[in-house]
């Protein structure tokens, strides 16, 4: 406050306004203008404009009012534009705007509202209007370009309820499978070591790699199978023969559309076994929609953690353990249906996503 002198200009704007309501209140009480600048410690001319304010607007005029401009006050882009801008991040990649890249940066943004508006922005200004909307810098989930959306909203509304309510009646079991290949681990993250040395990890330099195949359900039953062979009809038929042996009851297996899945061998194979094990086919290019790809990614993670190792059957020992650590664990099991895109399964009304 420019009228207020010595220590009043540093007072908090509660007490200037303390300040004004009493002297206008001294003033009222007939006090001389005079006296009440040397009493409250201002200029003449402060007492002289409180007075002018409280008369033409009474005790409100007084009042402190907040600083500074309120939210979205004077803005460059107009909330229409904020609001197509916001859209666009959200529904576009950059290459679908005729920008590089595909994914969005704040320096992105700022060409997008160039484009756009013929307004320039610095990164930290391109940043508050993301904040104000509500957008934060994600790890975006990645989908092939060759998906089938339609082929999804299919699966997920029509073909696996249909599968679901099919084993209910016969009182089957239902399954997801899937196959994976683990290669010699390589040495990931981070380390404790003492600042400014790098930490050394060994590790052998020789390469080897095991398969394997598991299937879950939704009940936290797992059933896996370890291979140092290569993935194909042979070994999908020998872990189809595993798998029925543990259950008395058919089998509804779902896996992905994988060659040796639909091999000839396999077909022939389920043609002998019609009682006992059915397969069902996810839309091309889905590997989200398969629960068991978490437990690829649980194996993935888990591997490097353990003890290393320096040749293929220490490899397809530790792969073992894990599988068998797991099916200790029912619960961590059941939770693999609980990732945002396998929750379909677990719906009894599924929603297209």
């Amino acid at each position: 406050m420019s009228d207020l002198v010595g220590d009043a200009r540093a007072w908090s704007p509660d007490a200037q306004e303390a300040v004004r309501l009493l002297a206008v209140s001294a003033l009222v009480e007939g006090r001389d203008r005079v006296e009440v600048a040397t009493l409250f410690k201002v200029s003449v001319k402060a007492v002289d404009n409180w007075w002018a304010k409280w008369r033409a607007g009474g005790r409100d005029a007084l009042l402190s009012r907040p600083r500074g401009r309120r939210v979205g006050e004077h803005q460059v882009l107009s909330e229409a534009e904020q609001a197509a801008v916001r859209q666009a991040v959200l529904d576009h990649i950059p290459s679908d705007l005729g920008l590089s890249g595909q994914l969005w940066t704040r320096g992105l943004i700022g060409e997008l509202i160039f484009k756009l508006y013929r307004v320039r922005f610095t990164e930290p200004g391109v940043g508050k209007y993301l904040k104000r909307w509500g957008l934060t810098f994600q790890r975006p989930d990645k989908r092939a370009v060759e998906q089938d959306p339609e082929a999804v909203r299919v699966w997920c509304e029509e073909t696996w309820p249909a599968i679901r309510a099919r084993a209910k009646a016969e009182g089957a079991e239902v399954l997801f499978g899937n196959q994976v290949g683990i290669r010699s681990p390589q040495v990931t993250g981070r380390t404790w070591g003492e600042q400014g040395q790098t930490p050394v990890v060994r590790r052998t330099g020789n390469r080897f790699s095991v398969n394997a195949m598991s299937a879950i359900s939704t009940k936290g039953r797992m059933h896996f199978m370890v291979f140092t062979d290569t993935f194909a009809a042979q070994v999908m038929c020998r872990f189809l023969a595993r798998l029925v042996g543990h259950f008395d009851r058919k089998v509804h297996l779902i896996v992905d559309r994988h060659s040796a899945h639909r091999s000839k061998a396999v077909r022939a194979w389920l043609a002998g076994h019609k009682d006992q094990v059915e397969l069902h086919f996810l839309p091309s290019y889905s590997p989200e929609l398969n629960p068991d790809e978490l437990v690829n990614a649980d194996l993935k993670r888990s591997l490097p953690h353990t003890h290393r190792a320096r040749n293929q059957a220490e490899l397809a020992a530790e792969t073992r353990r894990f599988f068998h650590r797991r099916q200790r664990q029912p619960h961590i099991i059941r939770g693999y249906f609980g990732g945002p895109h396998v929750r379909y399964t677990l719906d009894e009304n599924p929603m297209s996503f």
